[in-house]
């Protein structure tokens, strides 16, 4: 349901109090004086704390820094007045006793008067004693069709031509953004370019990133990995490489379903990380990384809004990659965690989320541990698959040795002998086989040489690899793996 389709509503309904959660305030009381205004002939007065009541003569200044008689107001005017107060951050001073009792008096007259109290601000957090009585709507930062009317109006006042493709590009990069910051932004690119042309996208991203560091739990990476330079895991290519076009109008034009998330439970080493970068790398999406560590604040309700949070910043940006993790580590032994229920309450939030979202927020998360994932996260629903990443095979430790030699020394790479680095290389990961020539690299660097196959040999001699340290865990996660409720990412793993 659109917003203004909401709000009339609500407002037929005589709903006594409104809170309407976002950053534009400008923008909201624009959209409500040019439809609710007209649709419903009602009279508007807009509070704020320092220049009290506004764009009315008759109350010019009223209630100025005095939040409780601004309330003073709603009671003064006729039963058969129909109006509508913007009471602007009044969220602020909900927790003050005299106010939350007003407030409840007035509501008992709102609702057999034409009279409706909205409420402007952001961080939806009302008192318990309050929740019946204040209804709850989210003004949604703008839509493609408003961002492309913006654009249109700021290039026909340049006078300047764009290209289609450059124009949708720059439709999509100003996503998540809201219409005085995308001015913004223009502005800035106008007066550093003195056009609109590629570079535009930069500057674009870059508020982005901006936006994305002040939430403190997500960050935003610059993916350039690519799919062909992880080696092995076949199978979670090719599963890959059928949903690139997904996110696209076509997909949608046809019917498909935008593809949920992704959930890679493997050895250390194996690739999850570098599967989450190289998917928004080979995608074009922007790439967030949850920070879970985060994510749980110490004061009590700070875990849920900073998860409601993400769950916003990651929804306006999309189409996107959320990339979690070692998501196990952030919901190990949920039940004896004494925390007063935070993290059940986290946990059921975000599961209901990956169930029930809508907006094309592509989830990428990582495990290394599946005992310690709880049941309703591995369950058929929250996400599309769920790959295992076992040990590299033979074939696939011969690729992983030519990626990361090819990529050192991209004139030389021929001149290995690869069969004898497969030979010494049984139960090594992709990070420890990279970790290996980086080794031999130094070593032979410290004699004013090249390094060799020989050196990389003596590395893989001296480094022990974790599937031995943790033998057990790794068997355990292999026998897990085929007992064939989770899908292996490569075509000939499991040899054990």
């Amino acid at each position: 349901m659109k917003f203004t389709d909401e709000l009339t509503l609500l407002l037929k309904a005589r709903y006594p109090i409104i809170f309407i959660n976002t950053i534009e305030e400008d923008r909201v009381e624009y959209v409500i004086r040019k439809y609710i205004k007209t649709n419903l002939n009602r009279s508007i007065y807009s509070w704020d704390f320092v220049d009290g009541y506004t764009n009315n003569p008759n109350n010019e200044g009223f209630a100025k820094r005095n939040p409780l008689q601004a309330l003073e107001l709603v009671e003064k005017l006729t039963a058969e007045t129909p109006a509508i107060f913007l009471l602007k951050d009044y969220n602020r001073f909900l927790t003050d006793v005299s106010i939350s009792r007003k407030l409840k008096n007035i509501g008992r007259i709102l609702k057999l008067q034409p009279k409706t109290i909205i409420i402007i601000g952001f961080d939806y957090n009302v008192p318990k004693e309050l929740q019946d009585l204040i209804t709850f709507i989210k003004f949604q930062l703008p839509v493609t069709n408003e961002i492309k009317q913006e654009l249109t109006r700021l290039i026909n006042s340049l006078n300047i031509e764009v290209e289609t493709e450059l124009f949708e590009n720059l439709a999509q990069a100003c996503q998540g953004l809201s219409l005085e910051r995308i001015r913004r932004v223009l502005s800035k690119i106008i007066a550093t370019h003195k056009t609109i042309n590629e570079y535009s996208i930069d500057i674009l991203l870059n508020e982005k990133k901006q936006i994305i560091s002040q939430t403190e739990i997500l960050e935003y990476w610059s993916a350039k990995e690519k799919i062909n330079n992880i080696g092995g895991v076949d199978n979670l290519k090719q599963w890959l490489k059928k949903r690139k076009t997904s996110f696209g109008i076509q997909a949608s034009n046809y019917g498909l379903p935008t593809p949920r998330g992704l959930l890679l439970v493997g050895i250390q080493g194996t690739g999850k990380s570098l599967t989450a970068k190289a998917i928004a790398s080979e995608w074009q999406l922007p790439l967030l990384k949850l920070d879970v560590g985060k994510l749980f604040g110490g004061i009590v309700g700070e875990s849920e809004s900073r998860l409601r949070q993400m769950i916003e910043v990651s929804e306006t940006l999309s189409p996107c990659i959320l990339w979690i993790d070692e998501i196990d580590k952030a919901f190990s032994n949920i039940e004896s965690k004494g925390d007063s229920g935070t993290s059940n309450r986290v946990l059921a939030t975000f599961i209901s989320w990956l169930s029930e979202k809508t907006k094309p927020v592509f989830v990428v998360a990582t495990a290394n541990n599946v005992d310690l994932l709880p049941l309703e996260i591995i369950r058929k629903g929250r996400f599309d698959e769920i790959f295992f990443l076992d040990l590299p095979q033979k074939q696939e430790r011969e690729q992983i040795f030519k990626i990361h030699i090819k990529e050192f020394r991209p004139n030389k790479w021929q001149d290995f002998d690869y069969d004898k680095l497969v030979l010494l290389s049984e139960s090594f990961s992709g990070a420890e086989i990279k970790q290996s020539i980086i080794e031999a690299m130094y070593h032979a660097f410290y004699e004013q040489r090249e390094f060799t196959t020989e050196d990389i040999c003596l590395a893989l001699n001296e480094l022990i690899p974790l599937a031995q340290l943790e033998s057990n865990q790794t068997l355990k996660l292999q026998n897990w793996a085929s007992s064939g409720r989770i899908r292996l990412a490569s075509s000939n793993s499991l040899s054990i």
